[in-house]
Protein backbone atom coordinates (compact mmCIF):
# COMPACT_ATOMS: atom_id res chain seq x y z
CA UNK A 1 0.00 0.00 0.00
CA UNK A 2 1.62 3.38 -0.89
CA UNK A 3 0.85 6.48 1.68
CA UNK A 4 3.76 7.91 0.53
CA UNK A 5 1.94 10.74 -1.56
CA UNK A 6 2.39 13.90 -0.41
CA UNK A 7 -0.98 15.22 -0.38
CA UNK A 8 -2.23 12.28 1.37
CA UNK A 9 0.54 12.59 4.43
CA UNK A 10 -0.47 16.26 4.64
CA UNK A 11 -4.25 14.66 4.87
CA UNK A 12 -2.94 11.59 7.31
CA UNK A 13 -0.66 14.10 9.56
CA UNK A 14 -3.99 16.16 10.62
CA UNK A 15 -5.53 12.99 11.75
CA UNK A 16 -6.20 13.16 15.98
CA UNK A 17 -4.86 9.15 16.02
CA UNK A 18 -2.69 9.43 13.34
CA UNK A 19 -0.57 6.23 13.99
CA UNK A 20 -3.85 3.91 15.11
CA UNK A 21 -4.91 5.23 11.90
CA UNK A 22 -2.30 4.03 9.58
CA UNK A 23 -1.93 0.87 11.34
CA UNK A 24 -6.06 0.26 10.44
CA UNK A 25 -5.03 1.35 6.48
CA UNK A 26 -2.40 -1.45 6.86
CA UNK A 27 -4.89 -4.02 8.47
CA UNK A 28 -7.46 -3.22 5.39
CA UNK A 29 -4.36 -3.28 2.43
CA UNK A 30 -3.58 -6.97 3.78
CA UNK A 31 -7.32 -8.16 3.56
CA UNK A 32 -8.55 -5.96 0.38
CA UNK A 33 -5.04 -4.92 -1.65
CA UNK A 34 -7.49 -3.85 -4.50
CA UNK A 35 -9.13 -1.02 -2.09
CA UNK A 36 -6.66 1.68 -2.41
CA UNK A 37 -6.43 4.80 -0.47
CA UNK A 38 -6.40 8.30 -1.91
CA UNK A 39 -6.34 11.91 -1.09
CA UNK A 40 -9.63 13.62 -1.47
CA UNK A 41 -11.89 16.06 -0.17
CA UNK A 42 -15.19 15.39 1.03
CA UNK A 43 -18.27 17.88 0.57
CA UNK A 44 -20.56 17.63 3.57
CA UNK A 45 -24.95 18.49 3.19
CA UNK A 46 -23.88 21.95 3.92
CA UNK A 47 -21.43 22.14 1.16
CA UNK A 48 -18.61 22.66 3.49
CA UNK A 49 -15.51 20.94 2.55
CA UNK A 50 -12.66 18.93 4.10
CA UNK A 51 -9.61 17.56 3.23
CA UNK A 52 -10.09 13.51 3.96
CA UNK A 53 -8.73 9.84 3.31
CA UNK A 54 -11.02 7.72 0.81
CA UNK A 55 -10.87 4.58 0.21
CA UNK A 56 -11.83 3.29 -3.40
CA UNK A 57 -12.45 -0.04 -4.70
CA UNK A 58 -14.25 -3.39 -5.49
CA UNK A 59 -16.04 -5.55 -3.00
CA UNK A 60 -17.28 -9.35 -4.62
CA UNK A 61 -20.88 -10.04 -3.93
CA UNK A 62 -21.90 -13.21 -4.81
CA UNK A 63 -25.52 -13.58 -6.05
CA UNK A 64 -27.56 -15.98 -8.13
CA UNK A 65 -24.48 -18.01 -8.61
CA UNK A 66 -22.49 -15.57 -10.37
CA UNK A 67 -19.62 -13.36 -8.59
CA UNK A 68 -20.24 -9.31 -8.94
CA UNK A 69 -18.04 -6.25 -8.12
CA UNK A 70 -19.66 -3.66 -6.31
CA UNK A 71 -17.82 -0.21 -6.06
CA UNK A 72 -17.66 1.28 -2.82
CA UNK A 73 -15.86 4.57 -1.34
CA UNK A 74 -15.43 4.88 2.40
CA UNK A 75 -14.79 8.36 3.55
CA UNK A 76 -12.51 8.40 6.57
CA UNK A 77 -13.40 11.18 9.10
CA UNK A 78 -10.17 12.88 11.29
CA UNK A 79 -10.91 11.07 14.36
CA UNK A 80 -11.15 7.61 12.61
CA UNK A 81 -11.17 4.99 13.74
CA UNK A 82 -12.68 5.89 16.80
CA UNK A 83 -15.49 7.15 14.68
CA UNK A 84 -16.88 5.11 11.42
CA UNK A 85 -16.40 5.91 7.92
CA UNK A 86 -19.21 7.38 5.11
CA UNK A 87 -19.71 4.17 3.06
CA UNK A 88 -21.13 5.11 -0.15
CA UNK A 89 -21.71 2.71 -3.19
CA UNK A 90 -20.47 4.41 -6.88
CA UNK A 91 -22.39 2.59 -9.41
CA UNK A 92 -20.57 2.92 -12.87
CA UNK A 93 -22.61 4.50 -15.97
CA UNK A 94 -24.58 1.14 -16.78
CA UNK A 95 -25.56 0.64 -12.76
CA UNK A 96 -28.34 1.90 -10.88
CA UNK A 97 -28.89 1.63 -7.27
CA UNK A 98 -31.90 -0.21 -5.67
CA UNK A 99 -32.80 1.67 -3.10
CA UNK A 100 -33.34 -0.80 0.22
CA UNK A 101 -32.68 -1.97 3.73
CA UNK A 102 -28.85 -1.42 3.91
CA UNK A 103 -28.79 1.61 0.93
CA UNK A 104 -30.73 4.72 0.30
CA UNK A 105 -31.62 6.51 -3.00
CA UNK A 106 -28.60 8.70 -3.23
CA UNK A 107 -26.09 5.75 -2.08
CA UNK A 108 -25.06 6.12 1.31
CA UNK A 109 -24.77 2.87 3.03
CA UNK A 110 -26.82 1.90 6.44
CA UNK A 111 -25.43 -1.10 8.17
CA UNK A 112 -25.72 -2.33 11.86
CA UNK A 113 -21.86 -1.88 12.56
CA UNK A 114 -21.82 1.65 11.42
CA UNK A 115 -24.27 2.22 13.81
CA UNK A 116 -22.90 0.57 16.58
CA UNK A 117 -19.73 1.96 15.67
CA UNK A 118 -17.25 0.85 18.94
CA UNK A 119 -13.30 0.75 18.35
CA UNK A 120 -11.63 -1.45 18.74
CA UNK A 121 -14.48 -3.88 18.25
CA UNK A 122 -15.67 -2.17 15.19
CA UNK A 123 -12.81 -2.12 12.01
CA UNK A 124 -13.27 -1.23 8.32
CA UNK A 125 -12.14 -5.35 7.89
CA UNK A 126 -15.49 -6.39 9.89
CA UNK A 127 -17.63 -3.47 8.33
CA UNK A 128 -16.83 -5.18 5.02
CA UNK A 129 -17.56 -8.25 5.64
CA UNK A 130 -20.46 -7.61 7.17
CA UNK A 131 -21.09 -5.60 3.98
CA UNK A 132 -20.86 -8.40 1.56
CA UNK A 133 -22.91 -10.39 3.60
CA UNK A 134 -25.65 -7.84 3.87
CA UNK A 135 -25.24 -6.96 -0.25
CA UNK A 136 -25.83 -10.53 -1.39
CA UNK A 137 -28.79 -11.17 1.17
CA UNK A 138 -30.08 -7.64 -0.57
CA UNK A 139 -28.03 -6.68 -3.82
CA UNK A 140 -28.39 -2.68 -3.91
CA UNK A 141 -27.20 -2.68 -7.79
CA UNK A 142 -28.35 -3.88 -10.79
CA UNK A 143 -27.23 -2.77 -14.56
CA UNK A 144 -29.35 -0.78 -16.82
CA UNK A 145 -30.73 -2.69 -19.61
CA UNK A 146 -33.52 -2.16 -22.17
CA UNK A 147 -37.08 -3.92 -21.12
CA UNK A 148 -36.94 -6.57 -24.07
CA UNK A 149 -32.80 -7.48 -22.88
CA UNK A 150 -33.10 -7.67 -18.73
CA UNK A 151 -30.54 -10.04 -17.53
CA UNK A 152 -32.02 -12.61 -15.98
CA UNK A 153 -30.67 -12.11 -12.67
CA UNK A 154 -31.99 -8.52 -12.42
CA UNK A 155 -35.29 -10.29 -13.39
CA UNK A 156 -35.37 -12.84 -10.45
CA UNK A 157 -34.05 -9.84 -7.90
CA UNK A 158 -37.03 -8.13 -9.03
CA UNK A 159 -39.43 -11.00 -8.48
CA UNK A 160 -37.63 -12.50 -5.45
CA UNK A 161 -39.11 -8.91 -3.64
CA UNK A 162 -42.97 -9.99 -5.08
CA UNK A 163 -45.84 -11.98 -3.44
CA UNK A 164 -48.61 -13.35 -4.46
CA UNK A 165 -51.48 -12.05 -2.80
CA UNK A 166 -55.54 -13.09 -3.42
CA UNK A 167 -54.95 -13.21 -7.40
CA UNK A 168 -52.54 -10.05 -7.47
CA UNK A 169 -49.40 -8.64 -6.50
CA UNK A 170 -47.49 -6.54 -4.01
CA UNK A 171 -44.18 -5.43 -3.36
CA UNK A 172 -42.96 -6.71 0.36
CA UNK A 173 -41.81 -2.83 0.89
CA UNK A 174 -45.59 -1.93 1.10
CA UNK A 175 -45.78 -3.21 5.04
CA UNK A 176 -48.18 -3.23 7.47
CA UNK A 177 -49.21 -0.40 9.15
CA UNK A 178 -50.28 -2.40 12.98
CA UNK A 179 -49.45 0.18 16.21
CA UNK A 180 -49.95 -1.66 19.29
CA UNK A 181 -49.70 0.08 22.88
CA UNK A 182 -48.63 -1.74 25.90
CA UNK A 183 -49.42 -0.09 29.26
CA UNK A 184 -52.46 2.02 30.06
CA UNK A 185 -53.15 4.96 32.54
CA UNK A 186 -52.91 8.63 31.25
CA UNK A 187 -50.01 7.97 28.88
CA UNK A 188 -50.96 4.79 27.67
CA UNK A 189 -54.38 6.95 26.86
CA UNK A 190 -53.03 9.61 25.24
CA UNK A 191 -50.25 7.65 22.94
CA UNK A 192 -53.64 5.86 21.53
CA UNK A 193 -55.28 9.06 21.10
CA UNK A 194 -52.61 10.93 19.24
CA UNK A 195 -51.45 8.21 17.00
CA UNK A 196 -55.15 7.74 16.06
CA UNK A 197 -54.89 11.61 14.93
CA UNK A 198 -51.19 11.78 13.74
CA UNK A 199 -50.87 8.25 11.72
CA UNK A 200 -52.68 6.28 9.38
CA UNK A 201 -52.83 2.79 10.85
CA UNK A 202 -54.54 0.05 9.70
CA UNK A 203 -55.26 -1.27 13.50
CA UNK A 204 -54.41 -0.37 16.47
CA UNK A 205 -53.87 -2.63 19.65
CA UNK A 206 -54.45 -1.45 22.94
CA UNK A 207 -53.25 -4.26 25.53
CA UNK A 208 -53.87 -2.80 29.66
CA UNK A 209 -51.31 -5.01 31.86
CA UNK A 210 -52.35 -6.16 35.06
CA UNK A 211 -49.20 -5.67 36.82
CA UNK A 212 -49.01 -2.44 35.72
CA UNK A 213 -49.32 0.45 38.22
CA UNK A 214 -50.58 2.64 34.88
CA UNK A 215 -53.03 0.81 34.15
CA UNK A 216 -56.69 1.77 32.88
CA UNK A 217 -58.76 3.45 30.13
CA UNK A 218 -59.52 -0.03 28.73
CA UNK A 219 -62.82 -0.33 29.70
CA UNK A 220 -63.69 3.06 27.92
CA UNK A 221 -62.38 2.18 24.62
CA UNK A 222 -64.33 -1.63 24.63
CA UNK A 223 -67.56 0.56 25.99
CA UNK A 224 -67.36 3.47 23.00
CA UNK A 225 -65.75 0.97 20.28
CA UNK A 226 -63.41 3.80 18.37
CA UNK A 227 -63.03 2.01 14.62
CA UNK A 228 -59.57 0.19 14.57
CA UNK A 229 -58.86 -0.02 18.05
CA UNK A 230 -59.03 -3.48 19.30
CA UNK A 231 -58.58 -3.87 23.31
CA UNK A 232 -57.00 -6.72 24.38
CA UNK A 233 -55.25 -8.10 28.01
CA UNK A 234 -53.32 -10.78 25.84
CA UNK A 235 -49.50 -9.66 24.84
CA UNK A 236 -50.14 -12.18 21.20
CA UNK A 237 -52.60 -9.30 20.00
CA UNK A 238 -49.93 -7.40 19.24
CA UNK A 239 -48.23 -10.22 17.07
CA UNK A 240 -47.44 -8.38 13.92
CA UNK A 241 -46.83 -4.90 14.84
CA UNK A 242 -44.83 -2.47 12.85
CA UNK A 243 -44.79 -0.26 15.76
CA UNK A 244 -45.05 -1.25 19.80
CA UNK A 245 -45.37 1.34 22.24
CA UNK A 246 -44.65 0.43 25.92
CA UNK A 247 -45.58 2.76 28.23
CA UNK A 248 -45.95 0.18 31.41
CA UNK A 249 -44.77 1.11 34.18
CA UNK A 250 -44.59 -0.43 38.23
CA UNK A 251 -44.11 2.46 40.25
CA UNK A 252 -44.07 1.85 44.42
CA UNK A 253 -43.00 3.51 47.45
CA UNK A 254 -39.61 2.21 47.69
CA UNK A 255 -35.94 3.62 46.97
CA UNK A 256 -35.21 4.23 43.62
CA UNK A 257 -33.28 1.33 42.90
CA UNK A 258 -35.55 -0.59 43.85
CA UNK A 259 -38.75 1.26 41.89
CA UNK A 260 -36.78 0.81 38.72
CA UNK A 261 -35.67 -2.86 39.56
CA UNK A 262 -39.71 -3.19 39.66
CA UNK A 263 -39.89 -2.27 36.41
CA UNK A 264 -37.17 -4.34 35.04
CA UNK A 265 -39.27 -7.44 36.50
CA UNK A 266 -42.28 -5.96 34.86
CA UNK A 267 -40.72 -6.00 31.77
CA UNK A 268 -39.17 -9.12 31.45
CA UNK A 269 -42.54 -10.41 31.27
CA UNK A 270 -43.73 -8.17 28.69
CA UNK A 271 -40.64 -7.65 26.49
CA UNK A 272 -39.06 -10.59 24.90
CA UNK A 273 -43.05 -12.08 24.30
CA UNK A 274 -43.16 -8.62 22.46
CA UNK A 275 -40.31 -9.42 20.23
CA UNK A 276 -41.13 -13.00 20.03
CA UNK A 277 -44.40 -11.76 18.16
CA UNK A 278 -42.94 -8.64 16.29
CA UNK A 279 -39.43 -9.28 15.30
CA UNK A 280 -39.51 -6.84 13.04
CA UNK A 281 -41.03 -4.12 14.89
CA UNK A 282 -39.50 -0.82 16.54
CA UNK A 283 -39.99 -0.71 19.94
CA UNK A 284 -40.65 2.77 21.02
CA UNK A 285 -39.96 2.85 24.61
CA UNK A 286 -41.57 5.65 26.95
CA UNK A 287 -41.50 4.00 30.81
CA UNK A 288 -39.62 6.14 33.07
CA UNK A 289 -36.46 6.48 33.28
CA UNK A 290 -36.78 5.93 29.86
CA UNK A 291 -33.04 5.99 29.36
CA UNK A 292 -32.46 3.10 32.06
CA UNK A 293 -35.61 1.21 30.28
CA UNK A 294 -34.73 1.31 26.40
CA UNK A 295 -31.53 -0.01 27.74
CA UNK A 296 -33.49 -2.81 29.43
CA UNK A 297 -35.30 -3.36 26.71
CA UNK A 298 -32.76 -3.94 24.21
CA UNK A 299 -31.37 -6.17 26.22
CA UNK A 300 -34.37 -7.97 27.24
CA UNK A 301 -35.88 -8.18 23.87
CA UNK A 302 -32.58 -9.88 21.58
CA UNK A 303 -33.63 -7.39 18.71
CA UNK A 304 -30.59 -4.76 17.01
CA UNK A 305 -30.26 -1.39 18.46
CA UNK A 306 -31.69 -0.12 15.47
CA UNK A 307 -35.19 -1.22 16.23
CA UNK A 308 -35.44 -0.88 20.06
CA UNK A 309 -35.66 3.26 20.86
CA UNK A 310 -37.09 5.59 23.80
CA UNK A 311 -38.81 8.61 23.28
CA UNK A 312 -36.33 10.56 25.85
CA UNK A 313 -35.36 14.27 24.42
CA UNK A 314 -38.17 14.18 21.17
CA UNK A 315 -40.42 16.30 22.92
CA UNK A 316 -37.79 18.69 24.13
CA UNK A 317 -35.99 18.59 20.50
CA UNK A 318 -39.00 19.41 19.17
CA UNK A 319 -40.09 22.23 21.54
CA UNK A 320 -36.80 23.96 21.16
CA UNK A 321 -37.02 24.42 17.41
CA UNK A 322 -40.02 25.87 17.32
CA UNK A 323 -39.05 28.25 19.70
CA UNK A 324 -35.74 29.29 18.16
CA UNK A 325 -37.92 28.77 14.80
CA UNK A 326 -41.05 31.11 16.04
CA UNK A 327 -39.78 32.72 18.96
CA UNK A 328 -36.09 33.77 18.04
CA UNK A 329 -36.47 33.30 14.11
CA UNK A 330 -33.12 30.93 13.85
CA UNK A 331 -34.36 28.60 11.20
CA UNK A 332 -31.65 25.88 11.93
CA UNK A 333 -32.80 21.90 13.08
CA UNK A 334 -31.65 22.15 16.56
CA UNK A 335 -31.89 18.86 18.98
CA UNK A 336 -31.78 18.36 22.58
CA UNK A 337 -29.18 15.13 23.57
CA UNK A 338 -27.91 13.50 26.75
CA UNK A 339 -30.14 11.95 29.39
CA UNK A 340 -33.77 13.33 30.22
CA UNK A 341 -32.42 15.11 33.22
CA UNK A 342 -30.95 17.99 34.31
CA UNK A 343 -27.90 17.14 31.82
CA UNK A 344 -29.30 17.02 28.68
CA UNK A 345 -27.98 19.77 26.48
CA UNK A 346 -28.99 21.17 23.35
CA UNK A 347 -27.19 21.11 19.85
CA UNK A 348 -27.46 23.15 16.63
CA UNK A 349 -27.38 22.49 13.19
CA UNK A 350 -25.00 24.50 10.62
CA UNK A 351 -27.61 25.36 8.24
CA UNK A 352 -30.98 25.06 7.80
CA UNK A 353 -30.63 21.91 5.31
CA UNK A 354 -27.72 20.15 7.83
CA UNK A 355 -28.71 16.93 8.66
CA UNK A 356 -25.46 16.27 10.64
CA UNK A 357 -24.34 17.95 14.18
CA UNK A 358 -22.67 21.02 14.23
CA UNK A 359 -19.53 21.34 16.80
CA UNK A 360 -20.93 23.65 19.36
CA UNK A 361 -19.30 27.17 18.94
CA UNK A 362 -19.56 30.83 20.91
CA UNK A 363 -21.92 32.02 18.52
CA UNK A 364 -24.75 29.51 18.78
CA UNK A 365 -24.47 28.75 22.39
CA UNK A 366 -26.19 31.91 23.88
CA UNK A 367 -29.08 31.95 21.96
CA UNK A 368 -29.68 27.71 22.73
CA UNK A 369 -29.34 28.95 26.33
CA UNK A 370 -32.20 31.45 26.00
CA UNK A 371 -34.40 28.93 24.25
CA UNK A 372 -33.36 26.84 26.91
CA UNK A 373 -34.70 29.05 29.43
CA UNK A 374 -38.16 29.71 27.74
CA UNK A 375 -38.34 26.18 27.23
CA UNK A 376 -38.31 25.40 31.44
CA UNK A 377 -41.84 26.30 32.12
CA UNK A 378 -43.04 23.70 30.04
CA UNK A 379 -43.55 20.16 31.48
CA UNK A 380 -43.88 16.43 30.15
CA UNK A 381 -47.78 16.33 30.36
CA UNK A 382 -48.57 12.71 29.37
CA UNK A 383 -50.82 14.30 26.78
CA UNK A 384 -47.94 16.31 25.31
CA UNK A 385 -45.55 12.94 25.74
CA UNK A 386 -48.20 11.36 23.87
CA UNK A 387 -48.25 13.42 20.93
CA UNK A 388 -44.42 13.16 20.50
CA UNK A 389 -44.29 9.18 20.39
CA UNK A 390 -46.75 9.54 17.95
CA UNK A 391 -44.52 12.04 15.90
CA UNK A 392 -41.83 9.28 16.11
CA UNK A 393 -44.72 6.70 14.97
CA UNK A 394 -45.27 8.04 11.76
CA UNK A 395 -41.94 8.74 11.03
CA UNK A 396 -41.05 4.90 11.29
CA UNK A 397 -44.64 3.36 9.78
CA UNK A 398 -44.61 6.42 6.66
CA UNK A 399 -40.92 5.78 6.56
CA UNK A 400 -40.24 9.07 6.41
CA UNK A 401 -36.14 9.14 7.38
CA UNK A 402 -37.12 12.37 9.89
CA UNK A 403 -34.33 13.30 12.33
CA UNK A 404 -35.24 12.74 15.94
CA UNK A 405 -33.87 12.57 19.16
CA UNK A 406 -34.67 9.84 20.85
CA UNK A 407 -33.15 7.21 23.19
CA UNK A 408 -30.72 5.29 21.62
CA UNK A 409 -27.49 3.00 22.05
CA UNK A 410 -25.10 5.98 22.46
CA UNK A 411 -21.74 3.77 22.49
CA UNK A 412 -18.90 4.90 20.11
CA UNK A 413 -21.04 7.92 18.93
CA UNK A 414 -18.16 11.16 20.14
CA UNK A 415 -16.07 9.56 21.77
CA UNK A 416 -18.24 7.01 24.43
CA UNK A 417 -17.20 3.70 25.12
CA UNK A 418 -19.51 2.60 27.46
CA UNK A 419 -22.33 0.29 26.44
CA UNK A 420 -25.20 2.91 27.25
CA UNK A 421 -28.40 4.54 26.01
CA UNK A 422 -28.85 8.51 25.31
CA UNK A 423 -30.99 10.99 23.68
CA UNK A 424 -29.65 11.63 19.79
CA UNK A 425 -30.00 12.23 16.94
CA UNK A 426 -31.21 9.72 14.68
CA UNK A 427 -33.15 9.52 11.24
CA UNK A 428 -35.82 7.53 11.64
CA UNK A 429 -37.54 5.41 8.96
CA UNK A 430 -39.30 2.09 8.35
CA UNK A 431 -36.19 -0.12 9.36
CA UNK A 432 -35.85 1.56 12.86
CA UNK A 433 -32.94 4.60 13.50
CA UNK A 434 -29.96 5.85 11.87
CA UNK A 435 -28.01 7.82 14.47
CA UNK A 436 -26.62 10.71 12.87
CA UNK A 437 -22.34 11.60 13.30
CA UNK A 438 -21.15 12.43 16.99
CA UNK A 439 -19.11 15.64 16.89
CA UNK A 440 -16.84 17.52 19.72
CA UNK A 441 -19.07 19.09 21.81
CA UNK A 442 -17.93 22.15 24.68
CA UNK A 443 -16.50 21.78 27.66
CA UNK A 444 -19.52 22.15 29.52
CA UNK A 445 -21.80 19.86 27.29
CA UNK A 446 -19.47 17.48 26.85
CA UNK A 447 -19.14 17.18 30.80
CA UNK A 448 -22.83 16.48 31.10
CA UNK A 449 -22.83 13.59 28.67
CA UNK A 450 -19.96 12.11 30.55
CA UNK A 451 -21.75 12.51 34.18
CA UNK A 452 -24.73 10.54 32.24
CA UNK A 453 -22.74 8.19 30.90
CA UNK A 454 -21.57 7.58 34.81
CA UNK A 455 -24.69 7.43 36.67
CA UNK A 456 -26.52 5.41 33.91
CA UNK A 457 -23.45 3.10 34.45
CA UNK A 458 -23.96 2.92 37.88
CA UNK A 459 -27.50 2.09 37.81
CA UNK A 460 -27.77 -0.72 35.67
CA UNK A 461 -24.81 -1.98 37.22
CA UNK A 462 -26.77 -2.60 40.69
CA UNK A 463 -29.91 -3.89 38.61
CA UNK A 464 -30.73 -7.70 38.07
CA UNK A 465 -31.63 -8.04 34.56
Amino acid sequence: MDLSSEKLQRILSKYKFHDVAIDELQKIYRIHPGIVPSAGTYTFSDHTQKDLVRLLGNIPVQYGGRSYNFPIELWLMDSFPFTPPICLLRPTSNMFIREGKHVDGGGRIHLPELHNWDYPKSSVVSLLAEMIVKFEEHPPLSSKSNVDNKDPHDLLAFVSNIQINNGGSSHQEQMNKKVSVIGGGDLGMASVMSVLSKCNVDKLVFIDVNDSSTKGGSTDLEIFRLPQVEVSRDLSASAGSRVVVVTANAWSDKSYVSVVQTNVDLYRGIIPNLARYSPKAVLIIASQPVDIMTHVAWRQSGLPPTQVIGAGCNLDSQRLSHILDINLNTHKPAWVIGELSDNKVAVMSSSSVQLEIAAGSNSTKPLLDRAFGMMKTRGQQSWSVGLSIADIADSVLMNKMKTHSVSTLAQGWGGIGAEVFLSLPCLMGSNGSTRLAGVSLGQEEDAKLRQSVASLCSLMGQLRM
